[in-house]
């Protein structure tokens, strides 16, 4: 049956083939499809995909029976040729990438492969049950149709708003079911929306047909199941188009994984569903179709599994099949890397049934009646092993000779052989002090660095961090194996965090670092645990590098403010000496002004001037009583008592 599975909402594919139940085929965690046979319980074919890790396997759908060539064989006879065999063959698989696999398990090999069509990834297929045709449907919100002779698209109609996580076709090929926010009828003759249904809130991943009856007769049915539910609704397909609320629905104990039922032909036929949930119970249900049901069904019969150990633990449940018998079902249980197949008989009267299995000794048995073909290498007894050592040790190679048979010797303790080898190592190093040997090279900074980070010696550490030359850092970190370059930046990192004078040298190694390794880290997956620490101190002191900016200004502003006062003061002294030089200059006037009143001597009106004089005396009374005209008080001083003289000689 198939299994509508969206990429991101439902579990790895696991789908038994349909009618005979002979294959299993699984899709598990590392990309490669696995198709067991349920009847020998082992492994039958293995396909890696070619892109297998990066565009890994979302759905699997089994396509309808068909007879099939499997090689040449010998002619049959007439009574033999209308006897052949419909055995399960093609197999589609979609990928994330946007393509369709077409794998056939009769060659046992890749049949084509279906491109071109989606831009996103692929989350359900659907096989048309007459014709050649693949249905499609993706996270581009696109239904693809796929035409399988000629390997291209057919037709292609966006689909919904969303992404279409399921696909379903009916039974006799006419009528299209997908689900993205809602479930829409599609006709496949005109590709136009027959009816739309509404009532999940989540993600429809899974959609089956219940009946094959048609959809002109009211009595078409069909079920859903959408992720985060535990519900599963029946829907009916009405000649009067009142079908907006499904009619019956059954309940569950967790989301549904895996859904197979078979489909009624008539009132008089039961529904049978076989359901299992993400807990890893199944649950199966047996209903007659025929109106609406409000109360919701329990199942008929729960079964779990678990192991045989004094503490019992539940064993998951895969997937399941009802075969042709009406109490037989088709198990598949454990991991999916090796799931065990197995075929029960479940008492349905029993509303509960638990069965315990021991799933190692099934696996045990599985592997054991495998052939496993071990080579065993065939090693030559003159043949040399070559043991690497360190770069730049020179370590003597000594013959081993040849035990004697007859000789008793016994084996040396560790704590021994670790004495000698000191014994060794210091007579070699005497011969070779006293002889002028070259001793081990430690000059070499990329060596010392990488011994240092290996050791955690912070003597050799310190001597390699202190180098001031940026030639000698950027040649050794170029140096460095890719190895060491993440503990050299958690050792960075450390002395960052410490003295700010060590942290100018490792901000130099940084830079070196981040300049020639920055390709190595970004590939690593654990980059940003490994780089956190780094990243937050670095922001941390940038932002006190902005406050500290701004102290740096304020202080900037003060030492500038007092340097202009001082500056000020100078400069007023000057004011202070001009005032002096002024003086000098008003003498020289005086003197240049006294062939002036000599020549008023010989005037006639000599007392007059006396009058004159005692004013201007009483004028320099009044400029001595303010401060602001002593200047001129003294040079009219000097008038006066030239003219005194004056009128004395007269």
């Amino acid at each position: 049956m198939a299994d509508g599975k969206g990429s991101s909402l439902l579990p790895l594919p696991c789908v038994f083939s349909p009618k005979s139940r002979q294959y299993l085929a699984v899709c598990a965690q590392d990309g490669r499809l696995r198709i067991w046979n349920t009847d020998s319980k082992t492994l039958h074919q293995e396909y890696v995909p070619s892109a297998h890790l990066s565009a890994t396997c979302t759905c699997i759908h089994w396509g309808p029976c068909r007879t099939v060539k499997e090689g040449p064989q010998r002619k049959k006879r007439k009574s033999e040729a209308g006897q052949l065999e419909e055995k399960a063959d093609l197999l589609a698989m979609g990928t994330v990438a946007g393509t369709v696999l077409i794998y056939s398990a009769a060659k046992g090999a890749l049949h084509c492969t279906l491109d071109g069509g989606h831009s996103g990834g692929v989350n359900c297929v659907h096989w048309h049950p007459e014709d050649s045709l693949l249905y499609s449907g993706s996270d581009d919100t696109n239904i693809v149709e796929w035409d399988l002779q000629t390997g291209k698209t057919r037709s292609k109609w966006k689909a919904d708003r969303a992404a279409v996580t399921s696909l379903c076709v009916s039974p006799d090929g006419k009528l299209l079911l997908s689900a993205g926010q809602t479930i829409k009828m599609w006709d496949l003759d005109t590709k136009e929306v027959y009816r739309k249904f509404t009532g999940h809130s989540t993600a429809v991943t899974t959609l089956h047909f219940a009946t094959t009856r048609p959809p002109d007769s009211s009595s078409l049915y069909f079920l859903s199941g959408a992720a985060h539910n535990r519900l599963l609704s029946v829907w009916q397909v009405r000649e009067d188009g009142r079908d907006k609320n499904s009619v019956v629905s059954f309940v569950l104990t967790d989301e549904p994984q895996h859904i197979d039922l078979v489909t009624s032909k008539s009132k008089e036929q039961a529904v049978r569903l076989a359901v299992v949930c993400k807990d890893g119970q199944l649950h199966l249900f047996e209903h007659f179709l025929n109106g609406p049901c409000k109360k919701p069904l329990s199942p008929s019969c729960t079964v779990q599994m678990s192991d045989t150990k004094d503490s019992p633990m539940p064993i998951p449940l895969l997937a399941a099949a009802l075969c042709d018998e009406s109490r037989s079902v088709m198990l598949a249980y454990g991991n999916y890397l090796q799931p065990v197949m197995e075929r029960v008989d479940i008492n349905t009267a029993d509303r509960h049934v638990c069965l315990t299995r021991n799933v190692q000794t099934t696996l045990s048995l599985s592997i054991a009646s495998t052939v496993s073909k071990v080579k065993t290498p065939i090693v030559n007894a003159k043949s040399k092993v070559l043991v690497p050592g360190l770069p730049g040790h020179q370590a003597p190679v000594k013959a081993t000779e040849k035990r004697k048979k007859g000789s008793d010797s016994k084996e040396m303790s560790i704590a021994e052989r670790i004495g000698e080898i000191d014994l060794q190592s210091t007579a070699l190093t005497e011969k070779g002090a006293s002889q002028g040997t070259p001793s081990l090279q430690t000059d070499n900074f990329a060596v010392l660095l990488v011994q240092g980070l290996e050791s955690g010696d912070h003597d050799i550490l310190n001597k390699v961090f202190q180098t001031r030359k940026d030639l000698v850092i950027k040649k050794t970190v170029a140096r460095l194996p890719l190895p060491a370059v993440l503990p050299l930046v958690e050792e960075i990192t450390r002395r960052l965090q410490g003295h700010p004078f060590t942290a100018v040298l490792m901000v130099r190694w940084l830079k070196a670092v981040l300049t020639h390794h920055t390709s190595y880290l970004s590939s690593l997956p654990d980059l940003v645990s490994k780089l956190g620490v780094l990243y937050h101190m670095i922001e941390s002191r940038v932002k006190t590098f902005h406050k500290l900016t701004k102290l740096h200004g304020k202080l900037y502003l003060l030492l500038t403010q007092v340097a202009t006062s001082t500056s000020s003061n100078k400069v007023s002294d000057v004011d202070h000496t001009a005032k002096l030089v002024y003086e000098e200059e008003s003498s020289d006037e005086d003197e240049a002004s006294g062939p002036e009143d000599l020549v008023d001597e010989d005037s006639d009106n000599w007392e007059e001037d006396e009058l004159m004089e005692e004013d201007k005396k009483d004028q320099t009374d009044q400029d001595e009583e303010d401060p602001d005209s002593r200047t001129d008080s003294k040079a009219n001083g000097e008038e006066n008592m030239e003219h005194d003289n004056e009128s004395e000689e007269e």
